[in-house]
């Protein structure tokens, strides 16, 4: 089973690895457009105003460690990297080993900047905030365009469970059945705790190395309660009940 995952924007600026090069990636035959949407990026910093750059980084005031060159920039494995809520609950270092191998062998996770990369893919301390835009060029497309393909011959042959945030459709839509999940809390749908609880089908799913969305099914905490699931083209969208 394959897992698609959200980015985060915060992330650790403790990165400590070598910096990245076409074997840091998933489908190193891919990894010139990483290139050519990284020169894009770099190039719009080069020219931004000060209002532009806290636009695209989401932040005030950005300071000079927001303009480091990412091409020499040391790096970390994407997992660590990304600090948001549902990386918090996920807790990934207080996972034993084999759960941790688990996420770092079938998590895909849909970067702003770099596109899909592996949970082990390593990458450097950068801003981009979802949804921002380098003028005409619309990323998003930019990837799908270029990645869906190498991504639907990955995932062929795999049961696909998709934690993205709805805004990552745009990188890649799969092409065939995935399973989706929604959050209720007192009957009304939750964002807020869809980033946490997404975080935690996946620690669930790397601590019983599930082969199957029904395994993880299985394995809901108890305050998770299943509410319905329906069916909407290749879509399986499950919802939950967070019962505390």
């Amino acid at each position: 089973m394959k897992i698609l995952f959200s980015p985060s924007e915060s992330k650790s600026k403790e990165c400590d690895l070598s910096p990245f090069d076409e074997s840091s990636f998933i489908f190193k035959e891919l990894f010139k457009y990483r290139l050519e949407a990284l020169q894009i990026y770099e190039d719009y910093l080069k020219n931004a105003n000060l209002k532009e750059l806290e636009t695209l980084f989401g932040i005030k005031n950005p300071t000079q460690e927001f303009l480091q060159d990412l091409k020499t920039a040391p790096t970390k494995q994407a997992i660590k990297l990304y600090t948001g809520v549902s990386y918090e609950y996920l807790n990934f270092k207080t996972l034993h080993k084999k759960a941790q191998n688990y996420i770092l062998e079938n998590t895909l996770i849909f970067s702003n900047l770099f596109g899909v990369v592996r949970a082990n893919d390593t990458l450097p301390f950068y801003k981009f905030k979802q949804g921002a835009k380098l003028k005409d060029f619309n990323i998003e497309h930019f990837y799908k365009k270029h990645f869906s393909k190498a991504l639907d011959k990955l995932l062929e042959k795999e049961e696909v469970l998709d934690l993205r945030a709805g805004f990552y459709d745009k990188f890649y839509t799969p092409q065939k059945k995935v399973s989706t999940y929604k959050f209720l809390k007192n009957g009304k749908i939750v964002s807020h705790y869809a980033k946490a609880y997404r975080g935690i089908l996946l620690r669930v799913a790397a601590e019983n190395e599930v082969s199957s969305n029904q395994e993880l099914l299985s394995k809901l905490p108890p305050n998770l309660k299943l509410k319905e699931v329906k069916q909407l083209k290749l879509k399986e969208e499950i919802t939950l009940e967070i019962l505390d």
